[in-house]
């Protein structure tokens, strides 16, 4: 299998929404708006079991895009990969809002082979050497994660959030970048372009250490895919779902695995009044 990790990052961000214990992939910037005529903001992007804690090992950063609010990608400046984190700098140098994001999709299942089951995670590209032709009882599971938080330079703007149509999408009403503790707030999801009718979501705090609780708000979205809520308390939030809901599991039988998988994580910044 080529570049293991990468397939196991691809079902952690599948799995984002499914377990709220389990390690999760997260993008975290130093700050969500930034006021300056010289904007920068510096982004951490690890792996961890504590939501933001650097506790686990770092995201890598080769498949990160920078997108600016004229549409077109923004290199990472300074960008490292150490023990436990990666982090990287990016200059605005536009005004408007900035998406940083994790597109991940790839192909995992089971097959039977000589009598044996076998199991593989993978992609599309390498599904023909993943199952032998000759390969029975071939279970395919297909996922598509997008991992994203967003940042803007001395102005909000919504020109990247055109849905591209494919997978799980936040299309927010409401700016993720003015959200103030108290207020209502408004999000729409897409499922491939269309409404997520009754899309559960997750609103989940940093500092799960330090508090000793999880703090999770959960919510289902309505017929059009969208959500409204109050706003919590300040701090740094991840916003999760995931695609199809998990199936109830069945004693003595292993999980069921759907023949697509499609998850949405990013980070949001709600400050205070």
């Amino acid at each position: 299998m080529k570049n293991p990790s990468k397939y196991l990052l691809a079902a952690a961000l599948a799995g984002l929404a499914l377990n709220a214990y389990a390690h999760k992939p997260w993008l975290l910037p130093s700050s969500s708006m930034v006021d300056s005529k010289d904007a920068w903001v510096t982004v951490d992007a690890a792996i961890s079991e504590g939501l933001f804690d650097i506790d686990h090992q770092p995201l890598k950063l080769d498949a990160i895009v920078v997108t600016g609010p004229d549409g077109a990608k923004v290199d990472l400046q300074n960008a490292s990969t150490g023990r436990l984190r990666s982090t990287f700098d990016i200059k605005m140098s536009k005004p408007g809002t900035y998406k940083v994001a994790l597109v991940q999709q790839g192909v995992m299942g089971s097959y039977k082979l000589n009598g044996e089951m076998k199991r593989f995670r993978g992609s599309e590209e390498t599904l023909a050497k993943d199952v032998p032709a000759d390969a029975q009882e071939v279970k395919l599971t297909r996922s598509h994660s997008r991992l994203e938080t967003f940042v803007s330079a001395n102005k909000a703007d919504d020109a990247v959030f055109k849905p591209t149509g494919v997978g799980l999408e936040l299309v927010p009403v409401t700016h993720p970048n003015d959200l103030r503790a108290g207020e209502k707030a408004t999000w729409r999801f897409l499922l491939d372009g269309k409404p997520a009718a009754n899309q559960a979501f997750s609103l989940i705090p940093g500092g799960v250490r330090y508090r000793g609780t999880l703090g999770e708000i959960r919510q289902n979205a309505d017929a059009k895919g969208e959500i409204s809520f109050t706003l919590p308390e300040a701090g740094m939030y991840m916003v999760s779902a995931s695609w199809p809901a998990a199936a109830v599991p069945v004693a003595g039988q292993p999980p069921q695995m759907p023949p697509r998988r499609v998850s949405y994580a990013a980070t949001v910044e709600i400050l205070p009044q």
